[in-house]
C-alpha cells in the first residue's frame, strides 16, 4: 500500500492496524461530511473511537444492517452501503442467472442525519446506482414507501431481489438495509453470510459511478415501480374486505398516527380500498420527520406513554379506536376507548387473538367443509403468544411456530405455498402482524384497514374489541402475557448471564425450578438442546449468533430469555396458557407477575449484572 500518510491531511496513529483502516477510509469515501468525521477524530486522537468505528464491519442481525448514521464501517454510511450493495450484487450473479434481467427492486423510508448526509433517500440512490453502473435494472420508488411495499414488489415484478433502505421502529439516529430474497422473504441463511462474505471480498467502490446519484435521472435501466405497486397492493388488498357496505355506514370513528413517519397516506388509501371514510390523522405527526420531534421513541410498541398525541386528539373527536403504525409501517399498535374511562391498548399478542379469530371466522364463511382447514396454516415466532395454537387445537388447522424475526415466517410461508398450502394469519408479538397472502412480511397497513373492519363489525354485534377478546378467552383459554426487556450495555455481561443460566447447578445443567415451580421443559435454540425430545435436539434451527433458552413450567407459564439482534437488551416473555372455561384473569396474571420477577431475579440477577429496566 506505500506510505500510507503520503499524500494525506492526517497524522499516524501509531496503531498500523488502526492506520490501513484510516487511510482505506479517507482513501473510499467521497461524503464529505463521514470524511471529515474522521479527520477531526485523527486530529483530537480520540483512537478508542476511531478503533471502535473503523476496526469492526456491520454484519446481518434478525433486520438486515442496522446501526447509527456516520463515519465508520460499523456504521450506515454512503461507503458501507456501496460495499453492501456491490456484495449483493456479486452473490446475485452466482445465485440468479438472469439476475441482469430481472433486477432488484429499491425503497426508502423519512429517515436522516444532516451531520452526516445520510438520508434514507439518498443512501437508496447509491444503492441503484451500483446496480446501474453494473447495468442491472433497478426499480427505484420516487418517494418514500412502506416497508411492506418492497417484498410485495419484488414478487409481483419477479425481481431477483429488493433492498429497502430502513430502521423501521429504531431510535432516530439509525439507518437500516434490509434485504429481500426473490420469494418476497427477508434474507436468511444461508443467504445473509455469503453476501457478507462477498461484501468483504471487494470493499473498494468499483468506480466513481458508484457514487453517482444523479444515473438514478438518466439511465434508462431505472423505472419507478410506484403507481403500478401501489394500485395493484390497493386492489389485491381489497381481497381481505368482507364487509363493504357494513364498512360504508360505520359509525365508529378512528385516529391514525404515522410517528413521523411513511404511514399517513397509505393508511388513507387502505381505509378508503375497504369503504371506509378516512381515519382523523394526528397532525403533530401525520408529516415526516426524521427527529421524530413530537415522540420520545418513535417505536408504538412501547404503549400509552408514546401515544399521547394519539390518545388527546380520540377524546377531542370523541373517536373510539387508534391505530399507530412505526415510522416504516410495517408495524401496528391499537386503542380501544373503554366502556368507563381511559383507553385499552392492545399488547401484540391481543391483537394476534382477535386478527386470528377474525381471518379464521372470514374464511370460514367461505369454506364450510371441515376437510378443507387441512391445507391451512397460521404462524407465529416462538416468542409470541401460543393462543393461534389453542384455536388450531379446536379448529383443525395447522399451525407452526418459527424463531424471532419475520424472516422466518416468510421463508416457511414461501416453503408451505410451494407444498399447495395457505397461511391464512401470522404473527410476532411485537406488533406485527400478516393478514391473508398479500405479502410475506408484516405490514401495518394492511393490518390497519382489517382492523378497522372487524371493529366495525363488533360493533354491530354490540361488542366491543376488549370484549371480543374475552369472548375469545372464554372459548379457547386465557393467555395472559407479559413482554419486556432490561438494557445491558456491556456485551461480556450478557455472556456470562446465559453461561450461568447453562451450568446453573452443576456444569451443562439448566435450572430445574423457577419461583418455586417446577420447570418441566427447558429448550435452549442457542446449542440447539431440547429436553422434551428423546434426541434432546431442538426442531427450530441452531442460532448461535445469539441466546434464546424458553423454560415450560409445571403450572402452564412459558418462558423466554433472549438477547436483541439490533439492540443492547435482554428481551424476556412470559406468558400463563390456560385451559379453555379457566376464567379468573386476576389470579392468572398475579401467578404471571410472580414468576416473571423470579425469572429475572434468579436467572438474571438485574443488581449483581447492573442491568437496566425497560424505561419509556
Amino acid at each position: 500500500m506505500g506510505d500510507l500518510n503520503a499524500n494525506t491531511r492526517w497524522q499516524s496513529t501509531g496503531d498500523p492496524r488502526l492506520d490501513k483502516a484510516v487511510h482505506q477510509w479517507l482513501t473510499w469515501d467521497k461524503n464529505e461530511r463521514t470524511r471529515a468525521q474522521v479527520e477531526c477524530l485523527v486530529a483530537a486522537r480520540r483512537l478508542d473511537e476511531l478503533r471502535l468505528r473503523l476496526c469492526s464491519r456491520l454484519s446481518f442481525g434478525t433486520a438486515g444492517l442496522r446501526a447509527p448514521m456516520g463515519a465508520g464501517f460499523n456504521r450506515i454510511n454512503d461507503l458501507t452501503v456501496i460495499q453492501s450493495t456491490q456484495g449483493l450484487y456479486s452473490y446475485l450473479c452466482r445465485c440468479s442467472a438472469d439476475f441482469s434481467s430481472r433486477g432488484i427492486v429499491v425503497g426508502f423510508d423519512t429517515r436522516g442525519q444532516e451531520e452526516s448526509g445520510c438520508s434514507s433517500h439518498r443512501l437508496a440512490k447509491l444503492t441503484a446506482a451500483v446496480m446501474l453502473s453494473r447495468d442491472v435494472p433497478v426499480h427505484l420508488f420516487s418517494t418514500f414507501v412502506p416497508t411492506p411495499y418492497v417484498p410485495y414488489a419484488v414478487k409481483k415484478l419477479g425481481a431477483a431481489a429488493g433492498v429497502m433502505i430502513t430502521a423501521s421502529h429504531n431510535p432516530k439516529e439509525d439507518n437500516g438495509y434490509k434485504v429481500y430474497w426473490c420469494n418476497g422473504a427477508q434474507i436468511s441463511s444461508p443467504h445473509d453470510e455469503e453476501i457478507l462474505q462477498s461484501i468483504e471480498e471487494q470493499l473498494e467502490p468499483w468506480s466513481a459511478s458508484c457514487w453517482a446519484e444523479e444515473l438514478v435521472e438518466s439511465c434508462s435501466l431505472r423505472t419507478d415501480p410506484l403507481p403500478h405497486i401501489d394500485r395493484c397492493y390497493m386492489d389485491e388488498l381489497a381481497s381481505l374486505c368482507f364487509h363493504r357496505d357494513l364498512n360504508r355506514s360505520c359509525p365508529l370513528k378512528f385516529v391514525h398516527s404515522s410517528f413521523h413517519g411513511v404511514g399517513h397516506v397509505f393508511v388513507q388509501r387502505a381505509f378508503h380500498a375497504f369503504g371506509f371514510a378516512p381515519p382523523i390523522p394526528v397532525p403533530e405527526q401525520k408529516d415526516p420527520d426524521p427527529n421524530f420531534s413530537s415522540v420520545r421513541c418513535p417505536n408504538p410498541e412501547e404503549g400509552e406513554s408514546v401515544l399521547e398525541l394519539s390518545l388527546l386528539l380520540a377524546e377531542r373527536e370523541n373517536a373510539h379506536i387508534v391505530l399507530a403504525t412505526d415510522p416504516d409501517a410495517d408495524r401496528l399498535a391499537v386503542a380501544e376507548k373503554s366502556d368507563g374511562c381511559g383507553w385499552k391498548v392492545f399488547t401484540g399478542n391481543e391483537l394476534a387473538a382477535l386478527l386470528g379469530w377474525w381471518m379464521l371466522l372470514n374464511w370460514k364463511e367461505a369454506h364450510p367443509d371441515p376437510a378443507d382447514t387441512q391445507g391451512v396454516y397460521m404462524l407465529a415466532t416462538t416468542v409470541s403468544s401460543k393462543i393461534l395454537q389453542a384455536f388450531a387445537r379446536v379448529e383443525g388447522f395447522h399451525f407452526e411456530e418459527t424463531l424471532p424475526g419475520f424472516k422466518w415466517i416468510g421463508n416457511r410461508i414461501h416453503e408451505l405455498s410451494k407444498a399447495g398450502s395457505s397461511v391464512l394469519f401470522a404473527f410476532e408479538e411485537s406488533i406485527g402482524f400478516m393478514c391473508g397472502s398479500l405479502v410475506p412480511e408484516k405490514d401495518g397497513v394492511s393490518s390497519a384497514a382489517v382492523v378497522a373492519e372487524m371493529a366495525a363489525y363488533l360493533h354491530e354485534q354490540n361488542l366491543s374489541l376488549h370484549q371480543q377478546l374475552l369472548n375469545i378467552y372464554q372459548t379457547y383459554g386465557h393467555h395472559v402475557s407479559k413482554t419486556s426487556y432490561v438494557v445491558c450495555n456491556d456485551p461480556p455481561t450478557i455472556e456470562k448471564i446465559f453461561s450461568r443460566i447453562r451450568n446453573f447447578d452443576a456444569e451443562a445443567s439448566y435450572p430445574k425450578k423457577c419461583g418455586g415451580v417446577r420447570i418441566v421443559r427447558t429448550r435452549d435454540v442457542t446449542t440447539g438442546y431440547d429436553s422434551s425430545r428423546d434426541d434432546l435436539r431442538s426442531v427450530l434451527p441452531v442460532t448461535r449468533s445469539s441466546h434464546m433458552i424458553t423454560f415450560t413450567l409445571q403450572n402452564g407459564v412459558v418462558a423466554t430469555l433472549r438477547t436483541s439482534g439490533t439492540e443492547p437488551k435482554i428481551k424476556y416473555y412470559t406468558e400463563y396458557c390456560a385451559a379453555p372455561g379457566k376464567s379468573e384473569a386476576c389470579a392468572l396474571q398475579e401467578e404471571l407477575e410472580r414468576i416473571t420477577a423470579a425469572l429475572l431475579d434468579e436467572f438474571l440477577e438485574p443488581e449483581r449484572n447492573n442491568l437496566i429496566h425497560r424505561c419509556v
